[in-house]
């Protein structure tokens, strides 16, 4: 019986596969062990859990004797290509961490009420007091991995977990986002103004930045 157009193309993806390289740099090792990924370079070490029935990740070496986190499957399906392009990201991002760190910045801006923005005693979360006038403190968790610098109206959200930085940076930034107020007229607040590789301590070789 002759398979279908839909058949044929499952089969024809079955039979590519696909096959994804990372390459390792010298100051960074990478181990696998089970479902396990560590990652370990001069600012830290990382470990993920990446697994995924049909895609296997494994250290080989290049022709250079470099070596390589490669992904493969045996099956080149749509879903398996996504999971295979998540885990990709999730790798490179932890290779640039622990080797370079990840950081944002945020502006702390007020016109009509001067905020105090503090870290709690435990480093665990930072405290807006006097937004909008409120006695009560506004608070925002800090991921665990971030590390967050306040320095007079600027924040500095820094680590080597692209991840618990963002998420860290998002929280901050959401604690004084509010609505109805029109953001021409009314800019009290904590804005993201610059994200990027390093630590954001300074400018130059220890930050490749983006703004936005």
């Amino acid at each position: 019986m002759e398979k279908s157009g839909q058949e044929r193309e499952k089969d024809k993806d079955k039979e590519e596969g696909i096959s994804i390289s990372i390459p390792v740099p010298e100051a960074v090792t990478v181990t696998i062990a089970g479902k396990t990924v560590k990652v370990e370079g001069p600012r830290g070490t990382i470990e993920r859990e990446l697994w995924y029935p049909g895609l296997h990740i494994l250290i080989e070496q290049n022709d250079e004797g470099v070596d390589n986190v490669v992904i493969k499957s045996e099956s080149s399906r749509k879903k398996i290509r996504a999971i295979a392009g998540t885990y990709t990201s999730h790798i490179k991002n932890m290779i640039v961490g622990v080797e370079n760190g990840f950081f944002y910045k945020l502006a702390v801006v007020h016109k009509h009420f001067p905020m105090q923005i503090t870290l709690t005693k435990a480093g665990d979360a930072v405290s807006v007091s006097n937004f909008l006038g409120e006695r009560r403190p506004r608070i925002a968790r800090v991921v665990e991995g971030a590390k967050v610098d306040i320095k007079g109206k600027e924040i500095i959200v820094s680590g080597i977990d692209k991840e618990a930085v963002g998420q860290t940076a998002a929280g901050i930034e959401q604690t004084t986002r509010i609505k109805g107020f029109d953001p021409r007229v009314f800019q009290d607040g904590i804005y993201l103004v610059e994200k990027g590789v390093g630590t954001g301590a300074g400018t130059g070789t220890d930050t490749d930045t983006e703004t936005g």
